[in-house]
């Protein structure tokens, strides 16, 4: 799973100038992807569309409300157990509990996350949103380089993609 990166940057030649140093430092034009609301992003990767609705978005709804579900049909059946005095049920709804309660509190705290809504009002003003997909090791480098070198770009936060789903 790689990471994704977001920042802002006032124009797209701002954006340019990054791009070509980020390229030059490795990172694939594959794993740039650029989204402008009314003007022309030139010779910038531009994002899919996959990526300009945030699928992303609709799949973590799907999963945390599936999860959610399940966790309150497992605990159903956990109070329900006693009742209907069988133990395997017991023992099988708790750990169905336990293990819907790890993953999403792994989801909802340690899974860095940012959706493109964050984005709507900068976008409406001609600012230009970069997104990096970069590997876990690379994401402190890119984001330094990025801030350091670009004052005009404003950070906007780290989220996870899946290369492989194109989202």
């Amino acid at each position: 799973m790689l990471r994704r990166l977001f920042f802002l940057f006032p124009g797209v030649e701002h954006a340019q100038r990054a791009v070509d140093e980020l390229v030059q430092r490795g990172i694939h034009t594959r794993h740039i992807h650029a989204i402008a609301k009314g003007i022309d992003l030139g010779g910038l990767p531009e994002a899919t569309e996959r990526q300009k609705k945030d699928i992303k978005f609709r799949l973590e709804w799907f999963v945390w409300k599936t999860n959610l579900m399940l966790f309150a049909v497992a605990l159903t059946a956990l109070i329900a157990s006693p009742v209907l005095g069988s133990v395997i049920w017991a023992a099988g709804s708790l750990l169905v509990v336990l293990s819907t309660f790890f993953a999403g509190e792994q989801f909802a705290v340690k899974v860095p996350d940012v959706h493109l809504t964050e984005f709507t009002d900068a976008l409406s003003h001609g600012e230009v949103l970069l997104m990096l997909d970069v590997p876990v090791k690379r994401v402190a480098e890119i984001e330094a380089c990025v801030q350091h070198r670009y004052p005009e770009a404003v950070a906007g936060g780290v989220s996870w993609t899946i290369d492989a789903l194109n989202i």
